[in-house]
């Protein structure tokens, strides 16, 4: 069932992706060749914590953590591990979800492990990118499949690969909440876009163009089946009466993105 947000919910998440970022910003300063995703987890949480938010992806059907590490041709969903240590050159896919006053916000960010190469370095822009050319149709009257037909268009005019199996989703007290947000699909399909419609919008990218992925043993962690490089960006809006959506994972005061 599709729930629509009043404005006191929406302010709610708004402060929830506050905390988010902020929480994300101290994880980036943290990334560097040598920490392990162990580490950045711990940062997370306590981040999370000492700014009055709860971690809810820790516990998550039984999940161990309070972010989701997914390093080089991991997709989504990597544990973070003490003996999963960062090298020159990787790049890291942090995935994060806060909690606050019952309602919750979602983000991710792919970030380079100190020096990698230029091309990896485009793939991972081109795929924050891609979220934008998405939430261009995050407004009233158009509908999801404009969203993922935008992200796929853009993502595949450059021979990358658009992840199939997972995708975004509604969010709210749940993390996740009813409509799916696809990367791919059909521009004047799916739901029509209403104002109050809170979405987590987060284009899964693979650098071969390849898109199959599996799950690893760990049954959580979904890895590129060529073992090409995997990115992952990721943040809530809220479809707005009228105009441009707003991203409540940015603050608007922010300077800049994490």
């Amino acid at each position: 069932m599709i729930t629509y947000k009043n404005e006191a919910e929406i302010a709610k998440i708004r402060a929830a992706g506050r905390v988010l970022f902020e929480a994300m910003q101290e994880v980036k300063a943290a990334v560097r060749p040598g920490v392990s995703t162990y580490e950045l987890d711990q940062i997370a949480g306590a981040a999370i914590v000492r700014r009055g938010g709860r971690p809810p992806e820790k516990g998550y059907n039984g999940y161990p953590g309070s972010i989701c590490a997914s390093v080089d041709a991991e997709v989504v969903h990597g544990i973070p591990l003490r003996s999963t240590l960062l090298r020159e050159g990787q790049i890291v896919s942090i995935d994060c979800t806060v909690e606050l006053d019952g309602y919750q916000a979602d983000m991710a960010r792919t970030f380079a492990v100190g020096k990698i190469d230029p091309s990896a370095r485009l793939f991972v822009d081109r795929t924050r990118e891609a979220f934008y050319q998405g939430i261009r149709f995050a407004k009233v009257g158009y509908r999801i499949g404009d969203i993922s037909s935008a992200i796929q268009s853009y993502v595949e005019s450059f021979g990358y690969g658009v992840v199939r199996v997972l995708c975004g989703h509604g969010i709210g007290q749940e993390m996740h909440e009813d409509p799916e947000v696809p990367n791919f699909g059909l521009a004047g399909h799916g739901l029509r876009l209403r104002p109050g419609l809170v979405i987590a919008v987060e284009p899964m990218t693979t650098m071969s163009g390849n898109y199959d992925v599996y799950r690893k043993r760990d049954r959580w962690t979904y890895v590129t089946r060529d073992h090409s490089l995997a990115a992952h960006y990721e943040n809530t809006i809220c479809v707005t009466p009228d105009g441009e959506p707003e991203i409540l994972t940015i603050p608007s005061d922010a300077k800049e993105d994490v």
